[in-house]
């Protein structure tokens, strides 16, 4: 079962369909975090001193 899979996960496609997705996940957590940081706010904690 297991060869069958790993078999199929070395075709040349398979791979870059599958770090294409993985890429892409990690950007859209990181535009999702990134929009934590919010437009108007302080970006350095001491900002008012």
């Amino acid at each position: 079962m297991f060869t069958k899979i790993k078999i199929w996960f070395q075709r040349p496609v398979v791979q870059f369909v599958a770090l294409t997705v993985f890429y892409f996940a990690i950007m859209l957590a990181l535009v999702y975090l990134y929009g934590y940081s919010g437009i108007n706010q302080a970006k350095f904690i001491y900002n008012e001193f």
